[in-house]
């Protein structure tokens, strides 16, 4: 499977990967390698605060990394609202103590504030709690098409093709460049990329991209707000990103089927494409 070992950094960046599966949990023996937890990458650097992608069920096992006597401190990325990206937040202890602060942004929604949808989607009969009854400051910021500064890192937001708002960032923090485009509905013909998601990705040093469906998956999925392996290939190609990350793996995706599309994967990049990886559970890089 290509595992990379983490080096020791000092100011560098650390990326690692706690949830990559897309639409709901689905751990099993089948997938024990790559595991079963959606959407959540944390990127830290020494002495900063971390950030966040996505706040899915792999969020649980990043909690068991941080403080929980309340003085955690960290910045959410949420891509969109659904349940895969957000449902890791009742079960994150270091930002239900007093004193803790969690800023969350995530794209505008129609149906109001990002607060709102929160808590309209944490709440009885659904979940016997509320965003506002943690006990930590949990602060939501609405974006759609904006810059940011994190502490030292920048962060640009763009739209991305999905169902629904979603958004994708490029955060640049201690001379890397991290891109995370995790649902992205591509085009029919699979011909073409909208200029946000270029703009996201051009040059990144790490691109983690949705790569949910084989060719055939997407024939029949099309609309579903999702794209082919190759199709995230392709985005990596045309960005000029140097590593691609496949991520948000589908719910049926075995370790053995997983590793047999990595490797068509890496063979379709060509001599001069990315280097090519596939998520899992516990993978981490040093950028």
């Amino acid at each position: 499977m290509g595992r990379l070992r983490a080096e020791s950094g000092g100011e560098r960046v650390q990326v690692r990967f706690y949830g990559v599966r897309g639409s709901c949990p689905c751990p099993s023996e089948d997938n024990r390698r790559y595991g079963g937890n959606t959407a959540c990458v944390a990127l830290t650097v020494a002495g900063e605060p971390p950030i966040i992608f996505d706040l899915g069920t792999g969020l649980r096992p990043f909690g068991d990394t941080q403080p929980v006597d309340g003085s955690f401190t960290g910045t959410a990325l949420v891509t969109h609202i659904h349940w895969d990206h957000v449902q890791g937040l009742p079960f994150f202890p270091p930002a239900d103590r007093v004193g803790a602060r969690f800023d969350v942004f995530g794209p505008q929604q129609e149906e109001g504030s990002l607060a709102d949808v929160f808590d309209g989607f944490m709440r009885p009969p659904y979940f016997p709690v509320t965003c506002s009854d943690l006990r930590g400051d949990i602060v939501f910021h609405e974006v759609l098409k904006d810059e940011l500064t994190v502490g030292s890192a920048h962060i640009m937001v763009r739209p991305v093709p999905h169902c629904g708002p979603t958004v994708g960032y490029r955060v640049q923090w201690a001379g890397a460049t991290v891109t995370y485009i995790s649902d992205h509905q591509a085009p029919l013909g699979l011909d073409s990329v909208a200029d946000s998601v270029l703009e996201l990705a051009e040059g990144a040093d790490l691109l983690i991209h949705d790569a949910q469906y084989t060719p055939s998956e997407f024939a029949v999925k099309s609309h579903w707000g999702h794209c082919t392996i190759d199709y995230a290939v392709k985005v990596a190609k045309e960005s000029g990103a140097k590593r691609l990350v496949l991520f948000h793996h589908d719910p049926s995706h075995g370790d053995d089927m997983l590793d047999r599309l990595l490797l068509e994967a890496r063979a379709g990049v060509g001599l001069d494409g990315p280097e090519v990886l596939a998520a899992y559970e516990g993978l981490q890089l040093t950028l």
